[in-house]
C-alpha cells in the first residue's frame, strides 16, 4: 500500500488530499536517527521546516519518490541527494504570497501610527495621546526593492492607498513596471528618495548585507523601513544604531539574520521606532492552509503517476538520465548566471543556441537550466527548474532555442547564450571537456578558455599597452588576489576582452576606480 509520512505538524486540509491516496502517518518531533530508521517504508515524505532530509535520510529512503516542503525554503532539504536518487522534492512557492504581502503593510501602517507602542502604553493605564502622533502614508514615497510576487502586491495596495511608489528590480523590463504605475529607480536612489521603504529578495552572496550604515545614511531622517523578505540582508547592528541615533526614524523586523533572534541582540535594546515580530510573515491561517493544500496535492498527483507543478529539481528525467546531462545542466546554468550578471539584469531575449553534440541531447532540460541561472541573481532559491519558464514569461523574456548540429568547434559540442536588453547585448559560450570540466570558450565572440570560478572579472578594453599592468597593479592595492587572467582579442590594437578570477569579490568603490582607467570600456564584476 503506497504510504505518506508527514513528520512535521500539517493543516489538516493537506492530510485529507493524502488521504484520497494513501495511508497518511503523522509522527511529528522525530530525531535524524528515527527518521532515518522509518522513512524506507514510505513513498512521499511531506514536512515544513522542522525536518531535516539529509543525504543519510534519503539514503536510507528505498521506496521514497517525493519529498514535499509545505513553505518555499528547501534549505533542510538535501536536494542535489535527492535528485541524485530521483527523488522529486516540490515546494509551494506562492502560497504565502499574500500573508508576506499583508504583514509588510501590517508594519509599514504599525511604524507610522505607533500601534504598538500605543498599546502597550494603554495596557500600563496610560491615556497619551500626544506622545504617539502618527504620520499617514498617503501621497508618501515607497520604495519596494524587489518587484516579485510579493513585492508586486505590496506595490498595487500602496498605489491603491494613494502612495507613490518607485522600485529597484534590475531584472524587470521597464514597460511591465510602466503597467503597474511603478517608476524603476537605482538602488541608491530609491534610499536617497523614498520616505518608505520594503525589502522583498531573496538572500544572497550579493544581498547578504546590503542594508548597510553607509546605506542607512543616505536615508531622510524621516524614512522607516520594513523587511519581511529574508534574514541577513539587513545589518542589524547597523540598523539598531541608526535608529537610535535618528540618523532614520524607524523600522519594522519580521526576519532576522539567526533565529530566533539572540537576547542580547541590539535590536532589543532599541525603545522607540522599532517593530520586531518572529517571523510572522507566513503565519496565517489562510497561508497554512494555501502551503498544505498546495503541496499535499503536488504529493497526490506524483503518486498517481501525474506531473507536479512547482518542482525544486528536474522534474520527469530517470537518474539515468539525470547523471549523464549533469554537467551539461551544470554549464548551462552557470553560463546562465554568467550572462545575466553581465546583461546587468535587464534582458528581454534570451537566444539558448545547442552546438555539435549538445543539439542531440535533450534540449528543454537545458533551456530551462539556462533561466534558472539567468534569474537566480533576482529570485535566489524561489527559481528551480519547474517556474523558470513561467517566471521569465511573467517578466517578459522571449526565449529563442537554435539547434546547429553542424557546429564541430569542440568534441562533445557547445552552448551559447546570447541576451538582449535595455543595456545592450551580451553573449556567452561553454563547453563541458573530457574531464568534465566546465569551461567558457567565448565572451562577445572574443575566444577565451576560462574555468569558471566563484569570484570573476570581465573587462572590455582597448588592446593597448599598460592596461593589463595598471588592473593588475590596483587589485594589488586593495589586496585582491588574482588566481588566474586571459585575454581574447580578433586583432592587434583592437577591443578585446580580459577574464580574471579572483579570490575575493570586488568592492563598489574599486570597480568605480576601474572604470576610470583609460581604456577600459565596460567591467563586470560576477559571482557564480
Amino acid at each position: 500500500m503506497t504510504k505518506v509520512l508527514v513528520s512535521d505538524p500539517i493543516d489538516q486540509a493537506g492530510i485529507d488530499i493524502l488521504g484520497q491516496v494513501a495511508q497518511v502517518d503523522q509522527r511529528t518531533g522525530l530525531s535524524a536517527e528515527e527518521l532515518k530508521a522509518v522513512i524506507g517504508e514510505y513513498d512521499a515524505l511531506m514536512i515544513r521546516s522542522g525536518t531535516q532530509v539529509t543525504a543519510d535520510v534519503i539514503a536510507a529512503a528505498d521506496r521514497l519518490r517525493i519529498i514535499g516542503r509545505a513553505g518555499v525554503g528547501v534549505d533542510n532539504v538535501d536536494v542535489p541527494a535527492a535528485t541524485q536518487r530521483g527523488v522529486l522534492v516540490v515546494n509551494s512557492p506562492e502560497g504565502n504570497t499574500i500573508a508576506a504581502a499583508e504583514h509588510a503593510l501590517a508594519l509599514l501602517l504599525s511604524l507610522s501610527r505607533h500601534v504598538p507602542q500605543a498599546h502597550g502604553s494603554m495596557r500600563s493605564g496610560a491615556w497619551d495621546r500626544k506622545k504617539y502622533v502618527g504620520n499617514e502614508l498617503y501621497k508618501k514615497v515607497l520604495g519596494v526593492v524587489g518587484l516579485g510576487k510579493i513585492g508586486s502586491h505590496v506595490a498595487r495596495v500602496a498605489k491603491a492607498m494613494g502612495m507613490e511608489v518607485i522600485a529597484f528590480d534590475p531584472f524587470i523590463p521597464a514597460d511591465r513596471a510602466q503597467q503597474m504605475q511603478v517608476r524603476l529607480t537605482t538602488l541608491e536612489d530609491l534610499f536617497r528618495q523614498a520616505d518608505y521603504i520594503t525589502l522583498h529578495i531573496p538572500r544572497t552572496p550579493d544581498t547578504e548585507n546590503l542594508v548597510n550604515a553607509e546605506l542607512l545614511r543616505s536615508m531622510k531622517s524621516t524614512s522607516r523601513i520594513v523587511n519581511c523578505a529574508r534574514g541577513g540582508i539587513v545589518d542589524e547592528a547597523a540598523l539598531a544604531e541608526a535608529i537610535e541615533n535618528g540618523v532614520i526614524a524607524g523600522a519594522g523586523l519580521d526576519v532576522y539574520a539567526s533565529e530566533p533572534l539572540a537576547e542580547d541582540s541590539p535590536l532589543r535594546t532599541v525603545e522607540r521606532g522599532l517593530v520586531l515580530t518572529p517571523h510572522l510573515g507566513a503565519s496565517t491561517e489562510e497561508a497554512q492552509e494555501n502551503v498544505a493544500t498546495d503541496v499535499a496535492e503536488q504529493i497526490r498527483d506524483v503518486l498517481l503517476g501525474l506531473p507536479a507543478r512547482s518542482a525544486v529539481n528536474i522534474p520527469g528525467l530517470s537518474a539515468e538520465i539525470m547523471e549523464r546531462l549533469k554537467p551539461h545542466l551544470q554549464l548551462a546554468e552557470t553560463l546562465g548566471l554568467l550572462v545575466s550578471q553581465l546583461s546587468g539584469g535587464q534582458v528581454q531575449e534570451l537566444e539558448v543556441r545547442l552546438q555539435g553534440e549538445f543539439a542531440l541531447h535533450p534540449s528543454q532540460p537545458l533551456v530551462v537550466a539556462a533561466l534558472k541561472g539567468l534569474l537566480t541573481s533576482a529570485l535566489g532559491d524561489r527559481i528551480n527548474y519547474v517556474n523558470a519558464s513561467l517566471e521569465a514569461k511573467g517578466r517578459g523574456i522571449h526565449v529563442l532555442e537554435v539547434k546547429d548540429d553542424a557546429s564541430r568547434d569542440f568534441a562533445g559540442g557547445s552552448l551559447q547564450l546570447s541576451t538582449r536588453g535595455g543595456q545592450g547585448g551580451h553573449s556567452v559560450t561553454g563547453a563541458v571537456f573530457a574531464d568534465g570540466e566546465l569551461r567558457v570558450t567565448n565572451i562577445d565572440e572574443f575566444p577565451v578558455n576560462v574555468p569558471p570560478s566563484r569570484h570573476m572579472l570581465f573587462t572590455r578594453h582597448r588592446d593597448m599597452p599598460g592596461i593589463i599592468g595598471h588592473l593588475g597593479s590596483l587589485l594589488g592595492e586593495h589586496n585582491v588576489n588574482i588566481a588566474s587572467m586571459q585575454v581574447g582579442r580578433r586583432i592587434v590594437r583592437g577591443d578585446a576582452v580580459m577574464v580574471l578570477s579572483i579570490d575575493d569579490p570586488i568592492p563598489p568603490a574599486l570597480l568605480a576606480t576601474i572604470h576610470g582607467i583609460n581604456g577600459i570600456q565596460e567591467a563586470h564584476p560576477v559571482t557564480l
